[in-house]
């Protein structure tokens, strides 16, 4: 990937750098910093309270009793959006419209246009198509808001990966998150394929988890004449890279390779161009970068090129291979991709006929299976509805200048010393989203966590040493990552002298000890338990 000029990195003047003042006039000049108010922040009070709900305000002699030095009335620092994505202001009014129609509509929500109100339920799933394809890059065909992220990938790779005798390995990333992991060895195992089929590309080094690209398709060569599926993440969720999802789809498909993308860390943090890049089929959730909420159902991308449903030729005799598409029930003589059918991917002019005859929609609608949640289409309609106020790339431009200005702010640490961690994501700015992962000297995650959540900061960990720290560029700001800097060096400070403090506590303790058993006499004996058998060994400890 090419290299990104880093806007920051040329202030010298650590001042002026940290300084409030910068914070406040990038906020300023940044016409999509209005988008702030399109959320809702938790207070830093609403975090602390053990209650459910937010915490409560009461004003005593015009003083508000919640409030301490730190004000736990102000905003919380909140920078965990590739965790969960904070709530639009919108979703409330929309998710209560959609109760009401429920609520006085019934049934007939499904089917009736109601004035004032959204489409019905049974055509929401259109609804949610021209933005979300905006926001991947792809033809409002090739997507659908359907059932969540591993459940989409099992889906996909029901219909894309077709193991032959030759072609059967599945190549995923070493560290690739958990889920994938087990969706992949699951589908081996459902295949009788053993789990050896399963090829991991770990990182050259132990040092870093940096995958270069050159790395990325030398291992995909390596296996690729036994190799029938690469499922690879737009964006790596421990260390924030961003890969070359274009040029590495080129070089599968060079050695007639299928690709899918699990987009979990991309959709809604990176410009994506699914259709362009020629990808074969991709999934993501919507509740991290999307603010659809926890758990929310997911969307998918199929390329127009497998999504087509056509007429099968009356003279077409010859067998078509398993892994295209294939001829489908004589009844209806139609050409498609297999897949896993359910009745909400077959045609709606027919699906309420209850015929048995499943003719499957095109595009990626096909590959629905059940009735999906209105009301979690209608969270999800929400946040689209705020990303329509502007645009993916200009998203974009704002997050690679605040990510930018936080790695600035990470590289300079208080009083010119050496930090006691390090930046594990990429350098280069066209090769990460919005999340820098930083990674802890040994022993100072916990202390550090636990002074930041006391101070209104949420951030996401990985132990035992990592910190993934996102600015989204929807609703974060300058001045948030300037709070967030002056609090996380605070606790690395607190931190650093609370190992050290462990640490000669140690040795005290060690010290007594030896000082013990300096006492002992010449040829006597005490019992040691730390034979490799488990058994008591006598040794004497001499006198010194």
């Amino acid at each position: 990937m090419f290299k990104l000029k880093h806007p920051f990195l040329s202030l010298v003047d650590a001042a002026e750098l940290c300084s409030a003042q910068l914070a406040r006039n990038e906020d300023a000049a940044d016409p999509l910093s209005r988008l702030r108010e399109e959320f809702i922040v938790p207070k830093k009070a609403d975090l602390q309270n053990k209650a459910y709900g937010p915490a409560e305000r009461k004003a005593v002699d015009g003083v508000d009793e919640g409030t301490t030095e730190e004000d736990r009335d102000e905003e919380s620092i909140y920078l965990c959006g590739n965790s969960l994505g904070l709530q639009p202001r919108r979703t409330k009014d929309y998710v209560l419209k959609y109760l009401d129609t429920w609520a006085t509509k019934g049934v007939f929500g499904h089917f009736k246009q109601f004035e004032g109100g959204f489409p019905p339920w049974l055509h929401l799933d259109d609804a949610l198509k021209d933005q979300t394809a905006k926001i991947v890059g792809a033809l409002p065909s090739e997507v659908v808001v359907m059932e969540t992220l591993t459940a989409n990938l099992h889906l996909l790779m029901a219909s894309f990966y077709k193991p032959t005798k030759d072609r059967y390995k599945i190549i995923i990333e070493g560290k690739a998150f958990p889920s994938d992991h087990y969706a992949a060895l699951s589908q081996l195992a459902h295949h009788n394929l053993p789990p050896s089929a399963l090829i991991t590309i770990a990182p050259p080094s132990d040092d870093s988890p940096y995958l270069s690209t050159e790395h990325i398709l030398s291992t995909i060569s390596q296996h690729a004449a036994t190799t029938a599926l690469v499922l690879l993440p737009g964006i790596q969720f421990y260390s924030g890279q961003f890969f070359d999802i274009e040029l590495i789809t080129r070089h599968c498909h060079s050695l007639g390779l299928t690709v899918g993308w699990d987009l979990a860390h991309a959709v809604g943090n990176v410009p994506l161009k699914l259709h362009d890049w020629n990808v074969d089929f991709a999934a993501w959730c919507n509740y991290k970068y999307m603010n659809g909420g926890p758990g929310t159902i997911g969307g998918l991308f199929v390329h127009d090129k497998h999504g087509k449903v056509e007429d099968l030729p009356a003279n077409d005799k010859a067998e078509i291979p398993a892994n295209g598409d294939a001829k489908h029930d004589d009844t209806t003589q139609l050409t498609y991709r297999p897949r896993l059918s359910g009745w909400w991917g077959g045609d709606k002019n027919s699906r309420f006929y209850m015929e048995n005859v499943f003719v499957p929609m095109p595009g990626a609608s096909g590959f629905q299976l059940s009735n999906p949640s209105a009301l979690d289409m209608t969270a999800v309609f929400a946040s689209l509805d705020i990303f329509a106020l502007t645009t993916i790339d200009a998203l974009r431009t704002r997050s690679l200048r605040m990510t930018a200005y936080l790695e600035a702010r990470l590289l300079h640490y208080p009083g010119g010393r050496m930090p006691p961690y390090k930046i594990i994501t990429p350098s280069n700015p066209a090769e990460r989203g919005a999340q820098l992962s930083v990674f802890l000297d040994t022993g100072l995650l916990d202390h550090v966590l636990e002074y930041i959540e006391e101070h209104g900061v949420v951030v996401d960990e990985r132990k035992p040493n990592v910190l993934r720290i996102a600015p989204a560029p929807l609703y974060n700001s300058y001045w948030d990552l300037h709070r967030f800097m002056k609090v996380f060096h605070e606790a690395c400070e607190k931190a650093l002298e609370l190992v050290d403090s462990e640490k000669k506590g140690d040795g005290v303790e060690n010290k007594k000890a030896v000082d013990g058993a300096d006492g002992a006499r010449a040829g006597e004996t005490t019992t040691r338990a730390d034979d490799v058998d488990g058994a008591p060994r006598q040794s004497a400890i001499p006198s010194v």
